[in-house]
């Protein structure tokens, strides 16, 4: 079986452009909470370039030799002559004129979000393998709903799914984490052996972190349950838009038929597709329904 991969998990009331540098530096997340800390760099001093000193030096020479043009029969080339060198003092003057911009490297720029916002945010080293099948299943969930045609175009409550599943998803990986982290603890313990005078104190411990996985576990059930709603509603109104598409060109059809004497073979299929294209609203709409009273159910 492949292992499960999870993202970052952030919390919702972290900005979103936060929030998305985040989840995309899992690894460096991973190494700044293991200890490792990016360097702090300075912009570089400016320094005058050899093009430059090489500039400054030959400004003289060509002055001179301009001037001495200019009164002989060579003027012209005098005048080409300067407007070359004008046009390299401009080039480099407007080059040295442009400071390197300097930005903070980006680990710095991640590690200093990360400690601004440290505990608003969860790894994938938070979660144990069981809390990571878990949590995978609330991401796929929540994805697919956000994800669906019924939401974009608002069949569903859009506006509520986008406060809700993230809110949601961020409860359920904190519960989730907070139990990988008993779990792993209370595993070391039973690994160092337990004393026959310990054992029933350990027995209620296992019994409370049962509970609390079958809580988090009913949670993403009835995620799961909402997003199978909504995947029946999408695959009703994905048919419902390739019904319609073939209802727009009955009338080319119609005429095809009538021009070739057949019409009179066909006319109770294509009649059919104005029966189906009913039902499958009907069926669109039933599933919508369903995916509402699913919603009120998360809502508590």
């Amino acid at each position: 079986m492949p292992r499960l991969s999870v993202g970052v998990v952030v919390e919702p009331g972290v900005p979103p452009e936060i929030a998305g540098m985040l989840r995309a530096n899992a690894p460096l997340l991973t190494r700044i909470r293991s200890g490792w800390v990016p360097p702090v760099s300075a912009p570089a001093p400016r320094r005058r370039s050899p093009s430059s000193v090489a500039l400054l030096a030959t400004t003289p020479v060509v002055l001179g030799l301009m001037a001495w043009l200019l009164d002989t029969p060579a003027a012209p080339a005098g005048f080409v002559l300067l407007g070359a060198f004008m046009l390299v003092v401009l080039i480099k003057t407007t080059t040295m004129g442009e400071l390197p911009e300097y930005d903070r490297p980006y680990e710095r720029g991640v590690y200093e979000q990360a400690r601004l916002h440290h505990g608003r945010f969860l790894l994938p080293v938070d979660f144990d393998e069981e809390a990571r099948a878990v949590l995978a299943r609330a991401q796929q969930a929540i994805g697919g709903v956000l994800r669906s045609h019924v939401n974009a175009e608002g069949l569903l409550d859009g506006a509520r799914n986008a406060v809700l599943l993230p809110e949601q998803e961020w409860e359920i990986a904190r519960l989730l984490a907070k139990l990988s982290a008993l779990r792993s603890e209370h595993r070391e313990l039973l690994g160092r052996g337990v004393a026959p005078e310990v054992a029933a104190v350990v027995e209620p411990l296992e019994r409370a972190l049962s509970t609390s996985e079958a809580a988090v576990v009913a949670r993403v059930e009835a995620l799961e349950r909402y997003a199978r709603h909504v995947a029946d509603a999408e695959r009703a109104y994905h048919a419902r838009e390739q019904i319609e598409e073939l209802r727009a060109r009955l009338p080319r059809y119609e005429e095809l038929l009538a021009e070739s004497g057949a019409d009179a073979l066909s006319v109770p299929e294509i009649e059919r597709l104005a029966q189906d294209a009913d039902q499958l609203e009907r069926v669109l709409r039933r599933s919508v329904s369903s995916a509402h009273e699913a919603f009120r159910y998360l809502e508590g």
